[in-house]
């Protein structure tokens, strides 16, 4: 049984005027054949029943339940979605694609995410870059996937302005111009703010890698959608002190109205910085913390953060009142974990190499374990828990 991300709560508002004769005739065939969804009650009283059951056990009963759990009346449940390319064959694949895709936890199901033009821009392996794949950096914010970093195949910023997925209305849009585009950077969210920090744009330049800009999220329907509202611009924050993180994509993990950053996984050389949100105002991370973060860490509903020493093999929690990290669950196949998500009550950990990902229950008493297959063929590069998608079968028809 695939484990299942389902805390969401969000409200649809369904809207729909029959005008034309022959779409008034198609509504009432439609309803003349249609079965009620428990029989004796009305539907709309039903559905109040059936929203309270989980999703899993409606998924095993009836088409019509199956239909229904994808509506926009059931709360939308959490699905797994990655970013990844195809496995490497060889140290020069130029031409490996950018792949979002999405799990479904209640049908077991991956699905392919219908690509936006901007991800072909984006060059994941060069020659100049033998050894590594190069970064692509995307945060999620309000139950969108945002897009940030990348390079393109002239080794220039791959983006100009964020790209955004709605899993709800599976569309594609853009936020306001960056102020400096980046190659890669720091990244990070805090509630419904988007950061970039440091990092390199065409170039080194000390500005750019003292740079920080601020966002505030706001929901856009189209590619063409122009903001006019003043909020929804990039703004300058207050700088770093010095330009030492730029050297390489750095996740921002957001908590209790702060981001925490370090520099690098493992045990050696790290440099962590904290991010006050509300002051504007950066410090030193505190030492028990940054001692004992010694791999990818993700934040549970911006309260609690998630660590999994890859050299150990063991998920850890911050306890901000100790001061320590404290261990959760401990199994070798977290042992060079490369990837981390968290939502739902679960935490998600993409496996060494990419390929292979673990879901683990850190809400239950006695933390359980999944594996799941990543997408056949690809390697994960990101890892983000968002409301599920509407596969093409549950999809309502379009009545004209």
């Amino acid at each position: 049984m695939s484990p299942s991300f389902d805390d969401s709560t969000i409200s649809i508002s369904r809207a729909a005027t029959i005008t034309t004769a022959t779409a008034a005739s198609k509504r009432r065939k439609l309803v003349d054949h249609h079965l009620p969804m428990i029989p004796g009650l009305p539907d709309h009283i039903a559905q109040l029943c059936l929203s309270r059951v989980h999703p899993s056990i409606l998924y095993t009963v009836c088409r019509s339940w199956q239909q229904f759990i994808y509506s926009a009346t059931f709360p939308p449940f959490h699905s797994l979605y990655t970013l990844s390319t195809t496995t490497p064959t060889d140290s020069s694949g130029q031409n490996s694609t950018l792949q979002l895709s999405s799990f479904d936890p209640i049908s077991s199901h991956w699905s392919v995410v219908t690509p936006t033009p901007y991800l072909r821009n984006v060059c994941l392996r060069h020659s100049s870059f033998i050894a590594r794949n190069l970064p692509i950096q995307s945060v999620s914010v309000a139950g969108n996937l945002v897009l940030l970093a990348g390079t393109s195949s002239d080794l220039l910023p791959a983006f100009s302005h964020p790209i955004i997925f709605n899993p709800l209305t599976k569309k594609w849009s853009s936020g306001p111009p960056l102020l400096s585009p980046r190659r890669w950077c720091i990244a990070g969210t805090s509630r419904a703010a988007v950061f970039v920090a440091s990092g390199i744009g065409s170039h080194y330049t000390q500005t750019v890698a003292r740079s920080v800009e601020k966002w505030i999220f706001r929901e856009t329907d189209s590619f063409d959608s122009k903001r006019k509202d003043s909020n929804c611009v990039w703004k300058n924050m207050r700088s770093l002190r010095d330009g030492r993180l730029c050297r390489e994509a750095i996740g921002a993990v957001g908590c209790k109205g702060k981001l925490y950053t370090i520099n690098m996984k493992g045990s050696c050389g790290k440099e962590g910085l904290v991010y006050d949100v509300n002051c504007d105002s950066w410090s030193e991370m505190p030492a028990g913390m940054l001692d004992g973060w010694k791999g990818p860490a993700a934040a549970m509903d911006e309260e609690t953060i998630y660590m999994v020493d890859e050299s150990e093999g063991v998920l850890k929690k911050y306890d901000e009142a100790m001061k320590a990290w404290i261990n959760v669950m401990e199994n070798d196949m977290l042992k060079g974990a490369e990837h981390i998500a968290a939502g739902g009550g679960r935490v998600c950990i993409v496996r060494s190499g990419g390929v292979g990902i673990l879901a683990v229950d850190v809400v239950s008493p006695l933390p359980q374990l999944w594996v799941l297959d990543s997408p056949a063929g690809q390697q994960v590069l990101a890892l983000h828990i968002l409301p599920r998608m509407c596969p093409k079968e549950f999809q309502s028809p379009v009545v004209v």
